[in-house]
């Protein structure tokens, strides 16, 4: 690693303390939202179900939870989302979004009960249960696109985004589901069934359906579209997302053959959500590359550190020569964040490309610059 030449100054913190002190606390109530809404539902589940039977099913949905977590991870390694928009986006998932899901439903069984009719569980199941549900996790995509736009840059940050809001909600709908069997046939045979089939057959089904509103809502962001550009995509995001939702709910209610259903329908549709989130992290991969060879060009890389962090095997490589230095702890955690900020100038670069200004204008591009130099010393240092 060499010393970056002097080109542009690092900005200090002091600099940036009202962008990021707005964020710091759009961040903190965003979290203390979740954990409210959270809690209220939590007390509603127990209410209805028991505190022992909740506590069991917490347990049980934990298992799809955590698998499901560790994909999400998986996807958003390349370039990895900040950790307080995360939470958000579960907390939104396990509390804001159930709740709106739950106050909705209560409504319409009001409405129902009072002109004396019943509620069509059919329709519920295809129709509302979608289009609510849908909605009320998109919603959390489209917040994070309005508040926290310096760190959503393109597809692949909104399918992470929406799959985190949607591993929160599948996560409490489990505990529902879970806790209704425990009340009403106790851990036994009806309860392992429940557990299988929520548990190891569709842990990916609210990420599969959520997971287009949110790839829509980073396209809106890759164009560098403002707020209203990011409502448009989250109205067209719905349609897949709630159309995959009423197939899946539909579908299962159904078909005769459900285990053929389930192989012949939506397991295709799963592959074929998987190969589309191979593309878009191949994609991003292709702008990191292209986007530090620019800076390369203009004295900031060498083509050699481009390859390093533009490519899995780089990554792997780098931190193996940090390991082994002669502080491996430090300089393994220096050469990490040079890899994360980097990825981070690449995508900012590629929003200055759209046009927004040119290399070294932007606080956000200066700032990263500085942050990479400061690590680049460490890592040259003896």
């Amino acid at each position: 690693m060499r010393q970056a030449p002097v080109g542009l100054a690092p900005i200090g913190p002091d600099q940036h303390t009202p962008g990021h002190a707005a964020r710091a606390v759009a961040a903190a109530l965003g979290i203390a939202l979740g954990v409210v809404a959270v809690v209220v539902v939590l007390l509603y589940l127990i209410s209805a179900l028991g505190a022992a039977g909740v506590a069991i099913a917490a347990v049980a949905a934990l298992v799809p939870f955590v698998v499901v977590l560790l994909v999400i991870r998986w996807i958003d390694r390349w370039e990895p989302e900040p950790r307080p928009a995360l939470v958000f986006a579960v907390l939104w998932g396990a509390g804001v979004a159930v709740a709106l899901a739950l106050i909705f439903d209560l409504g319409v069984q009001l409405v129902v009960g009072a002109s004396g009719g019943r509620p069509d569980d059919f329709a519920q199941a295809v129709i509302q249960a979608p289009l609510v549900e849908e909605g009320a996790k998109g919603l959390g995509v489209l917040l994070l696109f309005w508040v926290n736009r310096r760190h959503f840059d393109g597809p692949v940050d909104g399918i992470v985004y929406a799959t985190s809001i949607a591993a929160g909600f599948a996560f409490t709908e489990n505990i529902l589901y879970f806790g209704r069997v425990l009340a009403e046939q106790g851990l036994g045979a009806a309860f392992v069934f429940t557990f299988v089939v929520r548990g190891v057959f569709s842990p990916f089904a609210h990420l599969l359906f959520t997971a287009c509103t949110g790839f829509a809502i980073g396209k809106a962001a890759e164009r560098g579209g403002g707020a209203a550009a990011g409502f448009g995509a989250y109205l067209l995001g719905l349609i897949p997302a709630a159309i995959l939702h009423a197939l899946w709910n539909g579908g299962l209610s159904l078909a005769r053959d459900t285990i053929g259903y389930y192989l012949g329908v939506e397991v295709p549709i799963f592959l074929g959500a998987v190969a589309v989130v191979l593309v878009v992290r191949a994609r991003e991969r292709a702008i990191t590359r292209a986007r530090l060879g620019e800076y390369a060009q203009a004295g900031w890389f060498t083509p050699q550190e481009v390859a390093l962090i533009s490519t899995p095997g780089g990554r792997r490589q780098a931190m193996r020569w940090a390991d082994a230095q002669r502080d491996p702890r430090a300089k393994r955690a220096a050469m990490d964040r040079l890899i994360r900020d980097a990825t981070r100038l690449g995508h900012a670069r590629q929003r200055l490309v759209k046009g927004r200004a040119t290399i070294g204008r932007t606080p956000d591009e200066q700032e990263l610059l500085g942050r990479i130099t400061a690590d680049r010393q460490v890592l040259t240092a003896p």
